[in-house]
């Protein structure tokens, strides 16, 4: 439907591009949102159903015909690599750039991907398939505090030590503990996303607290039977989870295409938790 294409998230943080979910369609989405794929560092898919991973085959060819040589990080079932070798073995495809995969292949809490800005990891969701939903955690650095400076006038050696984490030893011998001579440049930002998931309150263990919470509300409250047995979320359900979590936002999606308005999903969402926002093409969350 319009607005409510199928399933691609676009996560940007200083100098990390990732995608998570690679519906068909999302070339021409991120088009239209004047992003570059050139720019992706790493691809998230969540699980096999059409829906999240169709478009995957022709963003990696589109970006291989452009001239990529920069590698690329991809998550996914293990079955995902198979199906892509298979594709591009079909059309003599090769790659010019180096398509680095690993499989995610367990529901336990799995750290994907850590550097100096950002901590990825995996978890399992609740699904008729393996699915995983992902969270997304910002790394923030120390900054010295100005009356320490002052102070102790620390050689630039010994401040870039202290920024990251070491304790100083004054002049005097004293031991000054990291801690107390710094501070958090700013709140760690976090997100998560949940698709494609029955309700499963063992994901609030993994999403708890997160600034932003994307999760399924494929159905009305009034379809919970139905949900259900197809491994879905209504509306409140995803809502009950958000409370739970104690998340900052909640971000609803996925929704049936039998909801032609879906002013009455976000209604539902809110009488549970107010902090609810639909997720439509080509919106922007500021985190």
């Amino acid at each position: 439907m319009r607005e409510r294409h199928a399933s691609s998230q676009y996560l940007h943080l200083g100098s990390r591009h990732i995608l998570i979910d690679c519906a068909e369609g999302t070339q021409l989405r991120l088009q239209e949102l004047k992003i570059s794929p050139m720019k992706l560092d790493t691809v998230l898919i969540s699980h096999l159903h059409g829906d999240h991973y169709y478009g995957l085959i022709g963003l990696i060819n589109s970006m291989h015909l452009n001239g990529r040589t920069n590698p690329l990080k991809m998550y996914g079932p293990p079955e995902l690599i198979n199906i892509l070798n298979l594709m591009l073995k079909a059309s003599d495809t090769h790659l010019r750039y180096p398509l680095n995969f690993t499989a995610l292949e367990n529901h336990e809490p799995q750290l994907l991907d850590a550097d100096n800005q950002l901590k990825i990891t995996a978890f399992g969701v609740k699904h008729r398939i393996p699915a995983w939903g992902f969270r997304f955690d910002e790394i923030v650095g120390r900054k010295i505090n100005q009356d320490f400076l002052t102070e102790h006038t620390p050689s630039h050696e010994a401040m870039q030590q202290i920024q990251l984490g070491k304790d100083f030893t004054a002049v005097d011998g004293e031991v000054l503990a990291n801690e107390t001579i710094t501070h958090q440049a700013h709140h760690p930002r976090s997100y998560a996303y949940c698709t494609d998931t029955a309700y499963h309150e063992t994901l609030v263990r993994h999403i708890f607290r997160a600034d932003l919470l994307y999760h399924e509300a494929t159905f009305g409250k009034d379809m919970a039977d139905f949900a259900e047995q197809t491994f879905h979320s209504t509306t409140v359900q995803a809502a009950e989870i958000a409370r739970q979590a104690e998340v900052g936002k909640l971000i609803i999606g996925h929704f049936s295409s039998r909801y032609k308005d879906t002013q009455i999903l976000l209604d539902e969402s809110r009488s549970v938790f107010t902090q609810t926002e639909l997720a439509l093409d080509n919106r922007k969350f500021l985190i």
